[in-house]
């Protein structure tokens, strides 16, 4: 019992003179992230996901051990990697979700649209543009923008894409780039990152528009942090610390992976304007 109250002691103090903030991990020496072994451009078991790089680059600055505990990102995934006490950080969870206490937000970005350059619906900025009405449109089931297309009209043509799947054998952002490639499709609508990272891959490239102009309908921009336990409070201000010095790196291995970065007012944020927060 003494032994334990004088660790806490030496604990405490460690925190006070600005030491290492990281005595709440499972294994201080080890940073464990709890992450999807299937889901790029987010991560995989073969390390390479964006998330995966900025563990790499965390890891780095805090002199730790990188190690994962990879468990599918479905219903459970929580209950069984941070909240089990088998990895201590999520690399991505957008801000204000409670499930987990999240950091600071180190990107925002929003759904995107994502068309064929050259098709005439690369100059569509929001999805009450006359031009998409009787366009086939792909959606992931579910997806915010979902809303925004039923207020504008435009379910009756769409096809959607299966929110929940098996990441370790399907995709569904995959899939409706293919569709979207082959012509069975005319547009389609993803979450940032992936729509960024599945557009940069086609061949030929494909064009990226954020949806941040919508007049209707939940807005689709969103502010992305890190996940930690509610109790976790001295891990969480040294993960914030790291995000503030690290921020130009951040946004670099970002932007690498296509991902569309988005300022607070919501003007990209590219190679140029990278060294500044999002």
């Amino acid at each position: 019992m003494l032994a334990a109250f004088f660790g806490r002691d030496v604990a405490r103090a460690q925190i006070k003179e600005g030491g290492d903030l990281s005595i709440e991990l499972v294994d201080p020496k080890v940073l464990r992230v709890c992450a999807d072994p299937h889901n790029l451009p987010f991560s995989n078991d073969k390390g390479e996901g964006f998330e995966n790089k900025l563990a790499e680059l965390f890891a780095e600055k805090l002199h730790k051990k990188l190690d994962y505990m990879y468990f599918p990102q479905a219903t459970g995934f929580v209950r069984m990697t941070l909240g089990a006490h088998r990895c201590d950080v999520i690399m991505g969870f957008p801000q204000g979700d409670d499930v987990v206490q999240g950091t600071n937000p180190y990107y925002r970005t929003a759904y995107a649209l994502v068309v064929k350059k050259g098709s005439g619906l690369d100059e569509v900025t929001t999805l009450e543009d006359e031009r998409l009405k009787g366009k086939h449109i792909g959606i992931v089931a579910g997806t915010p923008p979902a809303t925004n297309m039923a207020v504008n009209g435009l379910m009756a043509n769409a096809k959607p894409y299966q929110l929940m799947v098996d990441t370790r054998l399907d995709s569904s952002a995959e899939a409706m780039i293919a569709d979207l490639t082959s012509g069975k499709i005319d547009a389609g609508i993803l979450w940032g990152p992936m729509a960024g990272y599945y557009a940069k891959k086609a061949d030929p490239p494909l064009h990226v528009t954020p949806l941040v102009k919508e007049k209707s309908g939940p807005r689709l921009a969103y502010r992305i942090g890190m996940g930690v336990r509610a109790a976790d409070q001295n891990w969480k201000r040294q993960l914030n610390g790291l995000i503030q010095e690290n921020q130009p790196a951040v946004n670099k291995i970002l932007l690498d992976f296509g991902v569309p970065l988005l300022d607070e007012n919501d003007r990209p944020i590219g190679a140029g304007t990278a060294t500044k927060a999002p």
